[in-house]
């Protein structure tokens, strides 16, 4: 109980006094707040990854019932990838939000905002009651619009805020239908009824109620086609937020659907077919988009997308393991899913605080304005390289690691596969080998025209390296990035419990490290570990060879051209040319151009936008048709005094009207009835 008085207080007193003081003091509230907060529950999370779930009844209401918390294995992991993340991103953010010194009640509100946030995240995890569930994640949804919406004299920012709040709400709505059926048939919002209600009925009635929970959660996780708010919300939001949103707040859809699954009984091969399915259109599309964008945000976004897709296809896989009883594709699934949620939490966040940086300096996220930034902000360039390697899944990062997983996996499978399951590997694996080719193609372009080269814009301010300050949460996390690629064998062993959740079975097929190819992970280690090695060798020696002499550093193609200029490089779109035309007919890119006449015509102009064709299917057309519609009623509001009256006397007919006739209808009714 001490852990939930204490959970419950630490926020609470934060939040009463952050309005009381100073900029300063606000800060050290705010981190103290969240430091305790994520101390306390990572406590418990440890407890459940240890094989000992935390269990505890609250008195609830009388209409929710008893509020039941549980911390078992799958809640501890998920609470500990928050809580990461929750700190190293406010950490940042304290460095970060110093721009914005001059709007202390902004800051003050954020503070709130954030502490609100974490709560509610963590909470999730451990809530075992459905309307306490549903407070809990409306008040992560309004927190997160909230933080989103800090620079809300942007009109770009508010409409991605809205953009978000009303899919979140769309979010809830599903998982209400889902709660309410279950509740209605057992009179009780105690999750362990769920489990006894899909029991009792047949797995079609269950896996349509596994249905309306997988599309709330999957709203909030960003499988096409319920992405569309994640290309907004991300760029609109501080740097310090959005990595929070990629890291760990569309996680909590991935923790809401394994949950769903670990409670529901249903057909877990339809289930998984489904889930694989969704998330290759999800990995590929995602993908496909981020190679497009111009905005340096929004293309990370996309990147959710992507890796959420790689996600869903862990679960997919391990869904397809449960229904078959293939043990070792079962745990590595799952396994793969839930290391690869704790990879993208890692790489995803220190991109966008690396995409911050650049962004607190150049004051743009356009890719087509920036180039040579690795000579004026290596720290943050070499950051970015070290998460763009992870998120391509190149040894010897963590990317790799889940990935492989993932391959062996679909490898294991192969052996007793028939030839649907045949076809099933051979599209997966073809969708995991696009997704990584393309993803690489993507950060080469990304990295290259952002931090190579030379400069394409000119710069009022002075370019720079942000202070050490918010670096340091930044090689933390990279850190991490580098040990899960170098000891692979200790993160696995720490998700035995979270997978036996699922399997049942204590030793899981790659708990040591022991056949099916899992050993290879050691030889790779192995090889990064001298692959580092020699880099640091390398280094070494340089610093030695160049310790007694000058360096001069010049322009980027300063030896090539006699006129270099920044023109000469590729730009994001020209980069990817040859690329956009060979998939035209899947992308909806808008054009923009100066026609260029005369003899001596002025300088020319070219740009293009590109744009989400399930966007403008989904919900533009809809929304176009729909105003349409409504539009055909404006003749009502005509702004005439007497047409307004008239309005007023047939709602008072009305009124008195129905009652009369409903008595009519009702003695018709009953005349009828007696013939």
């Amino acid at each position: 109980m001490i852990y939930v008085w204490g959970f419950l207080l630490i926020p609470f007193m934060a939040i009463c006094l952050i309005p009381f003081l100073r900029l300063k003091g606000k800060a050290i509230v705010v981190c103290t707040a969240v430091s305790l907060t994520a101390i306390l529950t990572s406590i418990l999370a440890f407890q459940g990854l240890s094989g000992q779930p935390f269990e505890l009844q609250l008195p609830g209401s009388l209409i929710s019932g008893a509020i039941r918390l549980h911390v078992d294995a799958l809640s501890g992991w998920f609470m500990l990838i928050i809580n990461f993340s929750i700190l190293t991103g406010g950490y940042y953010g304290l460095s970060y939000m110093k721009a914005y010194a001059d709007q202390p009640k902004n800051l003050s509100m954020h503070g709130v905002l954030f502490l609100l946030l974490h709560a509610s995240l963590v909470s999730l995890c451990a809530i075992q009651n459905s309307i306490a569930f549903l407070i809990a994640w409306e008040i992560m949804a309004l927190s997160a619009f909230l933080c989103i919406i800090f620079e809300h004299e942007k009109i770009a920012t508010i409409k991605a805020g809205i953009n978000f709040l009303i899919q979140s709400h769309i979010s809830i709505l599903f998982l209400m239908i889902g709660f309410i059926w279950v509740a209605s048939q057992t009179g009780s919002y105690d999750f362990s009824v769920i489990r006894t209600y899909s029991l009792t009925h047949t797995s079609a009635l269950s896996l349509m109620l596994f249905l309306f929970f997988f599309t709330g959660f999957a709203i909030k996780a960003g499988f096409v086609p319920f992405h569309t708010w994640l290309p907004y919300a991300h760029p609109a939001a501080p740097a310090h937020i959005s990595g929070i949103m990629s890291g760990v707040l569309i996680k909590i859809g991935i923790f809401g659907i394994l949950r769903m699954l670990l409670l529901i009984d249903l057909n877990y091969t339809t289930a998984g077919i489904i889930i694989l399915c969704l998330a290759i259109v999800s990995g590929v599309y995602g993908v496909m988009l981020a190679i497009l964008q111009h905005n340096l945000k929004k293309l990370l976004a996309y990147h959710s997308i992507e890796n959420i897709g790689i996600i869903g296809i862990g679960i997919g896989l391990g869904c397809i393991g449960l229904g078959t009883n293939n043990v070792i594709l079962c745990s590595l699934g799952f396994a793969g899913a839930l290391l690869h949620t704790l990879n993208h939490s890692l790489f995803k966040s220190l991109l966008f605080f690396t995409a911050g940086n650049v962004y607190q300096t150049t004051h743009t996220l356009d890719i087509e304005k920036l180039g040579g930034l690795v000579k004026k902000m290596p720290q943050t360039a070499l950051l970015f390289l070290v998460a763009a390697l992870a998120i391509c899944g190149i040894p010897p990062f963590n990317g790799f690691i889940s990935e492989f997983i993932l391959y062996t996996g679909l490898y294991s499978w192969m052996h007793a596969a028939d030839i649907t399951s045949l076809i099933t590997i051979l599209v997966t694996v073809s969708a995991l080998v696009l997704i990584g080719g393309l993803a690489i193609m993507c950060f080469t372009k990304a990295f290259g025209v952002v931090f190579l080269g030379n400069p394409r814009h000119t710069f009022h301010q002075e370019i720079k390296e942000v202070p050490i300050s918010q670096l340091i949460p930044l090689y933390l996390i990279a850190g991490f990035i580098i040990a899960i690629g170098m000891f692979p064998s200790v993160f696995l062993n720490t998700l035995i419990m979270p997978v036996q959740l699922f399997t049942g079975i204590h030793q899981l097929p790659f708990a040591s490290f022991q056949g099916k190819g899992m050993e290879a992970l050691n030889s790779i280690s192995q090889a990064g570990w001298c692959l580092t090695g020699m880099v640091v060798v390398v280094w070494g020696i340089r610093k030695l060879a160049l310790r007694n002499r000058s360096v001069t550093i010049l322009p980027t193609w300063n030896c090539g051209y006699t006129v270099p200029t920044s023109k000469i490089q590729y730009t994001a779109a020209s980069f990817v040319n040859t690329y956009t035309q060979l998939f035209s007919s899947l992308f909806l890119i808008y054009k923009k151009e100066k026609v260029v006449e005369g003899v001596f015509p002025a300088a020319a102009h070219y740009e293009t936008r590109p744009y989400d064709k399930l966007e403008k299917w989904l919900i533009d057309s809809p929304v176009l048709n729909l105003k349409a519609f409504l539009g055909r009623f404006q003749f009502v509001q005509n702004g005439k005094l007497q047409f307004y009256i008239l309005y007023g006397i047939l709602f008072i007919v009305a009124i008195i009207s129905i009652p009369m006739l409903y008595d009519q209808i009702m003695q018709f009714v009953e005349f009828l009835r007696q013939l």
